[in-house]
């Protein structure tokens, strides 16, 4: 359903520190800088961070999350540790299991330019 996903930063040179650090965890390569954007591509879809087109500033979605697959809970740890030693906050509860029909894993924070961002890993039932 979804090719890609993008995000507006309003300094891009930390947004790629902050996220090459953060989803090498999850086995993504750094990004592609192309001009105000960055690219991350895998085979199952592309995670862009841009300075808005239109000059104004980047302000985070309110209600929005951005979700990342982790292969384990242990993943998703390392995801969110990676992301609180680069600038990010946590926000939610604390990373752990949730249930509501599936079981899953999650670990959320918030990034550098104040989006929020989850690493989910489902569970086996």
């Amino acid at each position: 359903m979804f090719s890609h996903v993008m995000i507006g930063t309003n300094d891009l040179e930390k947004a790629k520190a902050f996220y090459d650090k953060l989803l090498g965890t999850l086995g993504v390569e750094p990004a592609v800088v192309d001009r105000h954007r960055i690219f991350y591509r895998t085979k199952t879809g592309t995670f862009s961070v841009s300075k808005p087109i239109d000059g104004k500033p980047a302000t985070p979605a309110n209600g929005g999350t951005i979700g990342f697959l982790a292969k384990s809970p242990e993943e998703a740890d390392a995801w969110h540790a990676a992301g609180l030693a680069n600038g990010a906050t946590t926000c939610e509860e604390p990373p752990g299991v949730r249930e509501g029909g599936v079981k899953m894993y999650l670990a959320y924070l918030r990034d550098p330019d104040g989006n929020k961002i989850c690493a989910l890993h489902r569970m086996p039932a």
